[in-house]
């Protein structure tokens, strides 16, 4: 009996040896010890990344430091319009001639090619805006939704309701002196507060919709009553559709360089982000590109 017990232990040791042996040599039933997930490096001057389903911070990059915002702006701006209680989409905004004069004015920034005397919904005014980066469609807005006898005065107003609006999102590091980023000296965010505003205005199903779409084609009504078919409308933002980019919305210029407020959801996993002063487009998709595939594999 003791000799079976012997001989059983002994077959088992050499069983636990063989199987031992064929672990090192093939790898097999082995794991390598975890590696440390590591934060990528980005061009951008600064940067920020949250998991948008909680908040929590899973990049930062001189997160708070001030910077100027460009087109980004915008977002903002969107966000006061659909604040707006009783907001009718498809109310409809006549253009003004101070549109076209405030875009003689600033050298013919970014348009959406508005034309005056046409007639133009709110919804489409928001896709004006935020896919080819309208400061027509801008300024069409600030002044619809604004208060005062004048467009000055209303455009003022709206400004106001920017910076109001950013208090109360907690964006204690930004300061808007415009609705479309074209700076008069004070228009500044974070990349941290420019998320915090993402994440609240990405709650507007509108919003979604409009920032998510690649192409769109108005049809506005002219002075006559005639309809006019507007020439397509292209999203400014190339990552839409990669790797399940949901949006937000671009920003460049000669000072603010090249900024990006984004967001993407796949297989159940949803970031949100933003770079500011990136060198170049090409080193802003590629920084935002790195941030959302670190956010997934963080999170997974």
């Amino acid at each position: 009996m003791t000799t079976g017990i012997k001989g059983f232990r002994l077959r088992k040791a050499a069983a636990v040896a063989v199987t031992t042996g064929a672990v090192f040599a093939t790898g097999a039933l082995t794991a390598a010890p975890a590696q440390a997930l590591t934060a990528p490096t980005i061009t951008a001057k600064g940067g920020y990344l949250m998991n948008s389903a909680t908040g929590t911070t899973l990049y930062s990059k001189s997160a708070d430091t001030k910077r100027l915002t460009a087109s980004t702006t915008k977002v903002m701006t969107a966000k006061v319009v659909l604040s707006q209680s009783n907001l009718n989409l498809d109310t409809k905004v006549t253009i003004k001639k101070a549109v076209s004069d405030y875009m003689v004015s600033k050298g013919y920034p970014s348009s959406a090619h508005l034309i005056v005397g046409d007639k133009v919904t709110v919804r489409q005014l928001l896709y004006g805006m935020m896919l080819p980066s309208g400061c027509d469609a801008a300024m069409a807005l600030a002044d619809k939704f604004g208060t005062g006898t004048s467009v000055s005065a209303r455009v003022k107003s709206f400004i106001s309701k920017m910076n109001t609006t950013a208090k109360n999102l907690g964006m204690t590091n930004t300061h808007f002196d415009s609705f479309d980023g074209l700076s008069n000296g004070s228009n500044y965010s974070t990349p941290r507060d420019l998320t915090k505003l993402a994440r609240s205005v990405m709650k507007s199903s509108t919003f979604k919709t409009v920032v998510k779409t690649k192409s769109y084609t108005a049809k506005t009504i002219t002075s006559s009553g005639a309809t006019r078919t507007m020439a397509t409308w292209s999203n400014t933002n190339t990552l839409l559709g990669w790797n399940g980019t949901l949006g937000i919305k671009t920003g460049s210029g000669p000072d603010a360089h090249y900024c990006l407020v984004f967001a993407a959801t796949l297989n159940g996993e949803s970031v949100m982000g933003t770079v500011m002063t990136a060198p170049s487009a090409t080193d802003r998709t590629n920084d935002v590109k790195k941030l959302i595939n670190y956010g997934y594999a963080k999170i997974s």
